[in-house]
């Protein structure tokens, strides 16, 4: 077995590849719509041993990019602080056709770098907007108070996007 080399290949550019059903292609737009709207997704990024590692997180789409909250040490902290080309998987409608074979279903797959918020300030505008989705009833008052008991225990990343593609079944084209 090759040993995995991930530093060899982390500048590289990256070419990614063209869907192979164009036709159900979502366009830019609406897999951003998918991005803002969805709850929560399945984060991939080089685990140990090389062996792809993927965890289900909640997510806030911003400007280009994702944001996510974890605790301060883990798996996944450790595959971030190694390597930080990640995808990210939003799988908005899975709607199963039993009767057809088939499935109805909208997705979308991100391709980005992701790094971890080591600015306390950034953390705190990313954990802020977090808030804001997952709880928008929420006071600002209550919001900062639940932010201030977490805070030294959170960590907070970003993943920038390179590339994005959505996806839907042919049924709803």
């Amino acid at each position: 077995m090759l040993p995995l080399q991930p530093q060899s290949v982390e500048n590289t550019m990256a070419e990614f590849r063209t869907m192979r059903r164009k036709r159900q292609q979502l366009s830019d737009a609406e897999s951003i719509a998918i991005l803002q709207s969805a709850t929560s997704g399945v984060l991939a990024v080089l685990g140990d041993e090389g062996y792809p590692y993927a965890v289900p997180l909640s997510y806030v789409y911003a400007d280009g990019r994702l944001i996510f909250h974890s605790a301060v040490a883990g798996h996944k902290v450790d595959a971030i602080r190694a390597y930080t080309k990640a995808s990210f998987c939003v799988i908005h409608q899975d709607d199963v056709q039993a009767a057809t074979f088939t499935t109805i279903f909208r997705s979308v797959i991100v391709f980005g770098r992701i790094r971890i918020l080591e600015d306390d300030a950034a953390k705190l505008a990313a954990i802020r907007t977090l808030a804001k989705k997952y709880s928008p009833h929420e006071s600002a008052e209550s919001t900062d108070l639940e932010i201030q008991k977490g805070f030294p225990h959170l960590l907070m990343f970003e993943l920038e996007i390179e590339h994005l593609t959505g996806k839907q079944s042919k049924e709803l084209m």
